[in-house]
């Protein structure tokens, strides 16, 4: 049985093992800067199959205003169970009060049906007065 929980510490090398399941190696290749920004998180909930990390969110928010999920991830042994969107329901909830909730993701279809499943829209595609992202990465 999944179990979420967010009052703990996630050891570096859960992590390390669960990012490399999916092989986002820029984290991977640079464990002391996964560290730090789990450290430097807002808030961090993961999915726990008895002591095996088997998911996790990280969030940064001001708690006003704004929300930014930074990372969602789910080990491939464990998707399709919904272990991922009971990590962003737990996240949302959490941050219910703050109008804005922006992510960031690739252009995968089943990226967009998880996202789109969960109330969230692309920007290109949203009603109302026009609204630009702009990133600047690396």
């Amino acid at each position: 049985m999944t179990q979420l929980r967010s009052d703990r510490p996630i050891p570096l090398e859960a992590l390390l093992e669960l990012y490399a399941s999916i092989g986002w190696t820029a984290y991977t290749r640079e464990p002391e800067t996964l560290e730090r920004s789990f450290t430097g998180a807002t808030y961090v909930v993961g999915a726990w199959e008895a002591d095996e990390l088997v998911g996790v969110c990280r969030v940064l928010s001001d708690d006003a205003s704004i929300l930014y999920v930074q990372d969602i991830l789910v080990d491939p042994d464990h998707q399709r169970r919904g272990i991922g969107r009971a990590l962003l329901e737990n996240v949302l909830d959490r941050y219910s009060h703050c109008r804005q909730k922006v992510l960031m993701t690739d252009d995968r279809p089943e990226q967009k049906a998880f996202y789109e499943a969960l109330g969230f829209t692309r920007l290109d595609l949203r009603e109302g007065p026009t609204l630009h992202a702009f990133v600047k990465l690396g």
